[in-house]
């Protein structure tokens, strides 16, 4: 009774506070009251991140693939269009079981045999999730020429009423993304992709929950799941995160002697 009374004041009290805002106004305080919320500057300062859990992939709702993964993040200056981050995905308690690296640029995936190039649309999938990738967008973006922010009111999910903001880019690129009315961090995201092999759209969509601080004040979701149109596709609970341990650029780049493969065809 005292949550409902709860979510029946705020839903009263909305109306009046924020009647004078337009739809802009009322999308971009969302946006900062989310920031922060992860930790403000502290999230603004944040160079790079480490995230190691349980990775699982789905495949027509069945888990395909079950590891150990962790996740490096380092960021570079922000470049409008570009995912201005470099990534090392690797697997297996002692990260021997493979990894994916990712750069402003491309991608390869690396096993014993050596490291290939990621086919051209795994990346570009790989890159406009980042782009509009809410923790990224906050981090990277919120500067960016063009960058604007549409409220598109409230409503509920999984019982927590949510602000619902939807973000678009100077070349249209849009994501739509909820935020709780009570702690004010995200909790899910969706966007739609075109699929070129049928020549429709994907919808692509994130949900974020058991945010911790991983340190000055800076908080991470470590439950995150994906879904492509309405089927898991992903999830990762991590057991650790940490931020701010000065990765070193070998982490980020193909080793000199690794052994070139050719690209699937």
């Amino acid at each position: 009774m005292k949550w409902t009374a709860a979510v029946l004041l705020i839903g009263s009290l909305c109306p009046a506070v924020f009647a004078a805002e337009t739809r802009q106004e009322r999308g971009k305080r969302v946006v900062y009251e989310a920031l922060q919320a992860l930790g403000g500057d502290a999230f603004l300062n944040m160079q790079d991140r480490v995230e190691t859990g349980r990775a699982y992939s789905f495949y027509n709702r069945q888990i395909q693939g079950l590891s150990v993964a962790t996740i490096y993040t380092r960021y570079l200056v922000p470049e409008p269009g570009k995912p201005m981050q470099r990534e090392r995905e690797a697997f297996g308690k002692t990260q021997n079981e493979g990894a994916i690296l990712l750069t402003e640029e491309n991608g390869w995936e690396i096993t014993f045999r050596g490291a290939r190039p990621l086919e051209p649309e795994r990346y570009k999938s790989y890159r406009d999730g980042v782009l509009r990738n809410i923790f990224y967008i906050l981090r990277q973006r919120l500067k960016e020429p063009g960058l604007e922010f549409y409220s598109q009111g409230t409503d509920m999910i999984e019982r927590v009423p949510v602000e619902i903001v939807d973000i678009t880019d100077a070349a249209g690129a849009t994501v739509t993304v909820y935020f709780s009315q009570f702690d004010k961090l995200p909790v899910k995201q969706s966007y739609r992709r075109r699929n070129p092999q049928f020549n429709d759209f994907d919808t692509e969509e994130t949900t974020f929950a058991k945010y911790r601080d991983v340190g000055g004040g800076v908080k991470w979701p470590w439950d995150v799941q994906r879904r492509r149109n309405g089927d898991k596709i992903y999830e990762m609970y991590s057991t650790s995160v940490e931020i701010n341990k000065s990765l070193k650029d070998d982490l980020f780049t193909l080793p000199a002697d690794i052994r070139m493969l050719d690209k699937k065809k």
